[in-house]
């Protein structure tokens, strides 16, 4: 189903949307303890909490008055097959890091996207406990907190940041003959919320972002614009972007880094 939107005017407004869907979330969270929100199991045995919920339903209604054309891919809603016709599609992730959630980490985020032709278009992941909100809308560059934001610079991967699974992390270092020199990767710490890690990468905290295979279109969407939008780039493994809104919105491993390093980043992994 064919239509179109402004991205651009409507980032504002869902700028505040996801303001308030955060202050749904935030009474359930305490920092280094256990949630406050029941919890329980999904079929899989990932876990989700009421606060989950509250968010997702809070984001549904107030998206789909901002775009009443699109459809709508939620983690915790039940898809529907008609979103596979839609021009417009509304991808949402209420809580990213939903363990990190429960268990009182506050690397959890709030991740949206609105795709237009199965491209993101804008983009929102919002880390309510510290109050910083990346955001982009595609040809306008990415900001975090209103400031822009572009990916490091560097010029090899020698000595490079890189955040993701260890199996993966290994696999890098050894590959690029890093392994017990000076030069070896910097291992950051885990970040949970996979929009978040993104996110990292594009405002330069973090130099390679390294993802497992199974992510899902909610966890990448929205960040993998901002991560654009500041210079680089999410692939997978052949060097192709992610593709969105597919029957199956199931993703293999994937790379998120500057543009730079690519190639290099590539070679390296396969």
């Amino acid at each position: 189903m064919p239509s179109s939107v402004d991205a651009r005017a409507l980032l504002p407004q869902v700028r505040a949307t996801v303001r308030e869907a955060a202050l749904l979330a935030l009474p359930f969270f305490n920092v280094g303890e256990r949630t406050s929100a029941r919890v329980w199991s999904k079929s899989g045995g990932s876990p989700v909490t009421e606060a989950d919920v509250a968010v997702d339903t809070f984001l549904k209604i107030r998206l789909s008055e901002l775009a009443p054309g699109a459809a709508w891919l939620s983690e915790e809603t039940r898809d529907d097959p008609v979103r596979l016709d839609h021009d417009l599609v509304w991808i949402v992730d209420p809580i990213d890091g939903t363990r990190a959630f429960l268990s009182g980490d506050p690397d959890w985020s709030i991740a949206i996207a609105l795709l237009s032709g199965g491209e993101p278009v804008l983009g929102i992941v919002a880390a309510p406990v510290t109050g910083l909100v990346y955001e982009a809308v595609v040809g306008q560059g990415a900001r975090k907190n209103g400031e822009p934001i572009r990916v490091t610079a560097p010029e090899s991967l020698a000595g490079a940041r890189v955040a993701g699974p260890k199996p993966m992390v290994d696999h890098l270092e050894r590959n690029l003959g890093l392994g017990g020199t000076p030069d070896a990767l910097i291992r950051l710490r885990r970040i949970p919320s996979l929009a978040l890690r993104v996110a990292r990468v594009a405002e330069g905290l973090v130099d390679v972002g390294l993802i497992s295979s199974d992510a899902r279109d909610w966890d990448l969407a929205g960040a993998d614009l901002i991560l654009r939008e500041a210079g680089g780039v999410v692939l997978d493994l052949a060097g192709r972007a992610p593709a969105y809104n597919r029957r199956e919105p199931v993703h293999g491993e994937l790379v998120a880094a500057p543009r730079a390093v690519q190639e290099t980043l590539l070679a390296a992994m396969r």
